[in-house]
């Protein structure tokens, strides 16, 4: 398991659907090290913090080997590492494999997975089409978000290294299937609003959800 693609990039504005708006989602490979820090990496930057960034969401992972499925896709786009607005293109992490809570090494820092990605309307903007939303949530390659438990320098090629496994056994996959598609999975969502790992927003929604299930 590795990084094969370090991004960063700074929030721009750009004209989307008649309106100008600020986004942080365009990101480039950069090479050599980076400090990665609680909140971000160095030279990196979310524009909208109300649904961007935070403790729990500091760094966006990508793995590489969905680029194959959205060529297919998207045959008659560009697709380079960083299109997604990952800041870590990876290979070998999966959604299906990851763990919330998981710990990994990866450079000298250390990271928790937290949570997967939901696509928003700066997906759209990015790829300049809106179904690309529907298409991402449901291919289910959402990719994932780290928390920084120890901050350190980082870089493409680093090996990612798993540290410890949550023993809740609830993947990045299983929260994106109770969100859109298996929301009334009672025994999965008994065990998601269980997991520390997984941010207070979406333990509050999961036990808001079983609750009006079991009541």
């Amino acid at each position: 398991m590795k990084i094969v693609s370090l991004n960063t990039g700074l929030p721009r504005e750009v004209q989307w659907k008649g309106e100008t708006v600020t986004t942080g989602i365009f990101k480039e490979p950069v090479q050599g090290p980076v400090m990665l820090r609680t909140l971000n990496l160095d030279g990196d930057r979310q524009a909208d913090l109300s649904v961007h960034g935070g403790v729990s969401k500091a760094v966006y992972a990508y793995p590489g080997e969905h680029y194959e499925f959205w060529k297919k896709e998207f045959p008659d786009m560009k697709l380079p590492f960083g299109m997604f607005g990952e800041n870590f293109t990876t290979e070998g992490l999966f959604e299906d494999t990851i763990n919330l809570g998981d710990r990994f090494r990866v450079g000298n820092a250390e990271i928790m997975a937290t949570e997967p990605r939901l696509p928003c309307y700066k997906l759209g903007l990015k790829f300049g089409r809106t179904d690309i939303l529907r298409r991402f949530l449901v291919s289910q390659r959402t990719g994932f978000y780290f928390a920084v438990l120890k901050e350190g320098e980082v870089q493409a090629g680093d090996a990612v290294e798993r540290l410890s496994r949550d023993g809740h056994n609830i993947t990045v996959s299983d929260v994106t299937r109770l969100y859109a598609f298996d929301r009334d999975n009672l025994e999965l969502l008994n065990r998601a609003v269980k997991v520390d790992a997984l941010s207070a927003s979406w333990r509050d929604y999961f036990q808001h959800h079983l609750d009006k299930l079991t009541h």
